[in-house]
């Protein structure tokens, strides 16, 4: 038995077109990925007027994914919160620079005060507000330098 295909009537072809039409509009322009809307956001760390090239740096937006980055050649960083160098979100953020190098399994060393490794008490705050790629934070030893720290064995 063979059915004889029936034409749709042409109101039904008109809103089944319509709401093909609407889905492919959503699909091109999106509806955003659920995220919170980010801006590119890369700079450079300095302590005491030099770059420092060793750690990360984190922003933590209250209520918000951090973002980090990682120090590179001339203290250069780019932020990431999902996705490879997203950014960060919008406005004044705390934020933290975590600058110590393992040196083995008993030792690391420490580019940049302890304090500064804590959003609680880096006291450093960063202001973003549109894409930047001249973001300066500035880390001071304040008469320290950086150190070995060993670790007893338990």
């Amino acid at each position: 038995m063979f059915l004889k295909p029936t034409r749709m009537p042409e109101s039904m072809n008109r809103a089944a077109n319509g709401i093909a039409t609407a889905m492919l509009v959503v699909m091109f322009l999106g509806c955003g990925d659920g995220r919170p809307a980010r801006v590119p956001t890369s700079g450079q760390v300095l302590i005491d007027g030099k770059p420092l090239e060793h750690g990360f740096v984190q922003v933590v937006p209250s209520g918000q994914r951090p973002a980090t980055g990682q120090l590179g050649p001339g203290g250069r960083f780019v932020l990431t919160t999902f996705d490879p160098d997203d950014g960060c979100v919008r406005g004044k953020h705390p934020a933290a620079v975590i600058a110590l190098e393992s040196i083995d399994g008993s030792s690391q060393r420490w580019h940049a005060p302890k304090k500064y490794m804590s959003v609680e008490t880096s006291g450093l705050e960063v202001d973003i507000s549109e894409p930047t790629d001249s973001l300066v934070i500035n880390l001071t030893w304040a008469g320290g330098q950086p150190f070995i720290e060993r670790f007893g064995s338990e």
